[in-house]
């Protein structure tokens, strides 16, 4: 299982990794220095979640964050508390007007 989102397909990338020495010249030093670059790889941050297929069943996939907040994937909610699950269905429900007319 590679490191690739499912869904939009993004992947690592490669950049560099600088390492630098000296003081900043807005500190008060003369400048930083380039002392070394290596290469590195930038990682995706792929979670895997319970997700809703087009067909109605459920499947664990690796999405990236970007694509979960974006709504492109359906999460499943598991283990919802009692609580939770009572406030939502009552601010559902309309409350009735207790006030008596005079």
């Amino acid at each position: 299982m590679s490191r690739v989102c499912e869904i939009c397909g993004k992947g690592h990338i490669v950049g560099n990794h600088v390492e630098t020495r000296g003081k900043a010249k807005y500190l008060g030093g003369v400048g930083t220095k380039v002392t070394g670059i290596t290469r590195r790889t930038f990682q995706p941050n792929l979670q895997t979640v319970r997700s809703v297929t087009a067909t109605g069943a459920t499947k664990r996939v690796r999405v990236c964050t970007q694509c979960i907040r974006s709504g492109a994937v359906k999460k499943i909610v598991r283990n919802v508390p009692f609580k939770l699950a009572e406030a939502e269905t009552a601010a559902a429900v309309p409350k009735k007007n207790l006030k008596k007319k005079a």
